[in-house]
């Protein structure tokens, strides 16, 4: 019993052959659907017909404000044709089987909650550091949804109640890899721009620049973790995205979070200290956790 789970990004689609234990079988990329919904059926059909004799279900992570229960989806993210379509329904006219749909940040969340650092754990939250800040509230053991299907977005929370029409102040420009570069690049002055993996190797080699620039950012994550702890009391707090598998990114993160956490205690504040963790999974995140939807959609 196999899944057929993708991922659909700005850049290609990958895509999984998935066993019942959740086991890779094969894994692979395809263009992605630029062009329109035609080709967002055509190429996922092409996968189809390869995979339709060893496969029962499928399994769809994309962008954009889902309802998973419906199989609808209201935006789709950079695929700016994706609008009020039930998807569902137009792939399987193409593909006759059981077919399930879930943002991607929700199916980077579910993998945690199913097979990772979130197992077992009723509440939690996830973000994920990328282009933008995704991620969601986890309840009872389950990733939240929200009345309009937009919960965990954190790109959109603002930052400073003097400016807030100012999207610069919104969290995804402080923490988004935008951020990161800027005010590495601040710190640095210099016109030189850096990319993610230069600045951590060069703070890994101590540049005192870089490092106040990556400790700048840091503190900026740790303010909004911290106040996620105030909005939700979670159990844990899982961070994800690429850069989340750096260490000194945690370490800077954890020292300006025990930093607010013992100037509430001189307040007698209630907030626990936040419990931060890894994500276990990185670039197959959303592929895992498409299919942790897919068999909890269809377990009974």
């Amino acid at each position: 019993m196999n899944y057929l789970t993708l991922d659909i990004g700005g850049s290609s689609i990958k895509y999984a052959i998935v066993n019942k234990e959740g086991e890779f079988l094969e894994k692979g990329n395809a263009p992605a659907p630029k062009d329109g919904i035609d080709q967002f059926v055509s190429i996922i059909g092409d996968l189809y017909d390869k995979y339709k004799d060893n496969i029962v279900g499928m399994a769809i992570s994309m962008p954009g404000a889902i309802d998973p229960d419906k199989g609808f989806a209201y935006t789709g993210g950079a695929y700016e044709y994706i609008k009020d379509m039930n998807i569902v329904e137009i792939l399987q006219k193409r593909c006759p089987l059981p077919i399930t749909i879930g943002n991607d940040a929700k199916c980077a969340a579910n993998a945690e909650v199913g097979f990772g650092c979130l197992k077992d754990v009723d509440d939690a939250a996830v973000i994920i550091l990328g282009t933008g800040i995704g991620g969601c509230i986890v309840q009872n053991g389950k990733v939240h949804i929200g009345k309009h299907f937009s919960s965990g977005e954190f790109s959109w929370m603002r930052t400073n109640g003097d400016d807030g029409n100012n999207f610069a102040n919104t969290w995804c420009s402080l923490n988004g890899i935008a951020g990161l570069l800027q005010t590495v690049q601040e710190a640095t002055h210099t016109d030189q721009v850096f990319n993610g993996k230069e600045i951590f190797e060069m703070a890994n080699n101590g540049n005192p620049d870089v490092l106040a620039g990556l400790d700048k950012f840091c503190n900026r994550l740790a303010v909004q973790i911290y106040n996620l702890q105030a909005l939700f009391d979670p159990e844990k707090i899982a961070i994800g995205g690429g850069i989340s598998a750096q260490p000194l990114l945690l370490e800077l993160t954890e020292k300006h979070i025990e930093e607010m956490y013992q100037t509430g205690l001189e307040f007698n504040s209630p907030i626990s200290r936040p419990v931060v963790v890894a994500c276990k999974y990185l670039n197959d995140a959303n592929l895992i956790g498409a299919f942790y939807q897919h068999i909890n959609t269809f377990k009974d």
